[in-house]
């Protein structure tokens, strides 16, 4: 009985604890990635031909997408070197995060085939009904992978900087990254790419357009999957590394300046595939041979 009143005297003062300190900077930071992320839909509610100047709305959406990208990337890093990394900023970036990386990019992949399943719907309306119920049950489970993936980082996350080394599953911001990358290569680069050739250009929109779906499909199963993506910043530039990734980096930025949307593509959509590709050769490939080599290695009976 006494075990129980004692129970129920801590539960009451756990209950009435306050928050009573905030880390400013970091956390200032962290609600600049949810605004970017609701500007993201803002802009990507105005629709298809909705123009703000040179870009459209769409593409302004995705640039949302990537500055709340490098806010997310940043409010971490100022917490851990300030060491002021707190239960309630890693709860406040998650918020955020689901409305940036999972919300908005699910949101601008429906406002995109919005469009072409009007269009569907002339030629065979049967079809345009289902894939549009197909893009909406897609759009869903981005969503819900993404909260997934965020719940699960926030139970099995170290605040430790040297346990950051890599991450099970795809993150967030890589998964919101593979979808408006291909958003802002149709918006910004296809079109001056394939100027004068109709046919092309009609080709190359209604490939990257239909497969928006399929790919928020793909990168939704990669969240919520127990495949180990390397932490980029950590492994591969933090730190004395060998002369080539140094030169690999000097190639990257010149494809970045080059050309910004390809370089998006390249990167977000093979990072996404490079991990699943190397869990799968070592899945399928490199299993039997181990199971091979085991079976025709002699054993010795003692």
């Amino acid at each position: 009985m006494k075990t129980q009143v004692a129970k129920d005297r801590l539960l009451r003062r756990v209950r009435r604890q306050r928050l009573k300190y905030i880390t400013i900077l970091p956390s200032l930071i962290t609600i600049l990635n949810g605004v970017c992320g609701f500007a993201a839909i803002a802009f990507a509610g105005r629709g298809m031909d909705a123009r703000i100047g040179h870009f459209s709305a769409f593409a302004i959406a995705g640039y949302m997408i990537l500055l709340a990208m490098f806010a997310d990337m940043l409010d971490g890093r100022l917490a851990r070197m300030s060491q002021s990394t707190s239960s309630f900023g890693g709860q406040l970036d998650s918020l955020c995060d689901i409305i940036s990386f999972g919300v908005a990019p699910a949101f601008l992949v429906l406002k995109m085939l919005e469009h072409k399943v009007a269009g569907l719907a002339i030629v065979s309306p049967f079809f345009a009904n289902f894939f549009r119920r197909f893009v909406w049950l897609t759009a869903a489970t981005y969503v819900s992978c993404a909260a997934i993936r965020l719940a699960r980082f926030n139970v099995e996350n170290e605040e430790d900087e040297s346990a950051h080394m890599s991450f099970i599953g795809l993150p967030s911001p890589a998964a919101a990254g593979a979808i408006i990358s291909l958003i802002l290569f149709h918006q910004d680069t296809l079109p001056e790419l394939a100027a004068g050739n109709s046919p092309a250009y009609a080709a190359f929109d209604n490939t990257i357009v239909f497969a928006l779906p399929f790919v928020a499909l793909g990168v939704a199963v990669l969240m919520v999957s127990r495949i180990r993506y390397p932490h980029v910043l950590n492994v591969y530039l933090k730190g004395k590394k060998p002369l080539t990734h140094f030169v690999w980096l000097l190639l990257a930025i010149g494809v970045i300046i080059w050309n910004l949307q390809g370089a998006l593509v390249l990167i977000f959509c093979g990072f996404a595939v490079s991990a699943f590709a190397k869990w799968l050769y070592y899945k399928i490939l490199r299993s039997p041979v181990a199971l091979r080599q085991d079976l025709e290695t002699p054993r010795t009976v003692e």
